[in-house]
């Protein structure tokens, strides 16, 4: 026989009542939603907008960047994908950030949202800044591992998926 505990009247507070720390944990997440959403729109609307950016060669390229980085990468093979087509690369990282930005955001499909910017982290990390010495400096090391949390828990306050999973419950309730 299993035993468990009632989640629907348990209460981590001896009094039952709703604080401030209810409230804190509720909304935990949603600096960590706003920084990313908004940087990762920046970074998609920055690298769609800078013309030296979307080239084959030059500086600031793409292209360059990514023959730079080749040989210092922990998968040259994937740095070599991408050299095929550095302009096409280059457009599908920043539509990429640009779509991870706003469904993080605005709380659509957060998880898969989350799954998109945490790859996009690590193949940034596994090849632009895999050299980067000692390895805390690297950026999106650091980007990844505040995806997790996203991915794990969604985005369960002020966002669109919250809207619809009511919604949805409301329906449900309403054909009972």
């Amino acid at each position: 026989m299993t035993h468990g505990i009632r989640t629907d009247t348990h209460t981590p507070y001896l009094n039952g009542g709703r604080d401030w720390r209810d409230a804190a944990t509720r909304y935990a997440l949603l600096p960590l939603r706003v920084f990313l959403g908004v940087t990762f729109i920046y970074a998609g609307l920055d690298k769609l907008t800078d013309s030296a950016f979307m080239k084959d060669a030059g500086s600031g390229s793409v292209g360059d960047l990514m023959r730079t980085v080749r040989d210092s990468s922990a998968i040259p093979a994937l740095v070599d994908l991408s050299l095929k087509n550095p302009v096409g690369f280059g457009y599908a990282i920043a539509i990429g950030e640009l779509a991870v930005g706003v469904g993080i955001l605005i709380g659509l499909l957060a998880r898969l949202a989350a799954v998109g910017g945490a790859l996009i982290s690590l193949s940034l990390w596994l090849t632009v800044s895999w050299a980067t010495e000692p390895y805390y400096y690297g950026n999106d090391l650091i980007y990844l591992m505040a995806w997790l949390p996203l991915v794990l828990a969604g985005a369960p306050v002020l966002s669109l998926d919250a809207a619809l999973r009511t919604r949805r419950r409301q329906r449900a309730g309403a054909y009972r």
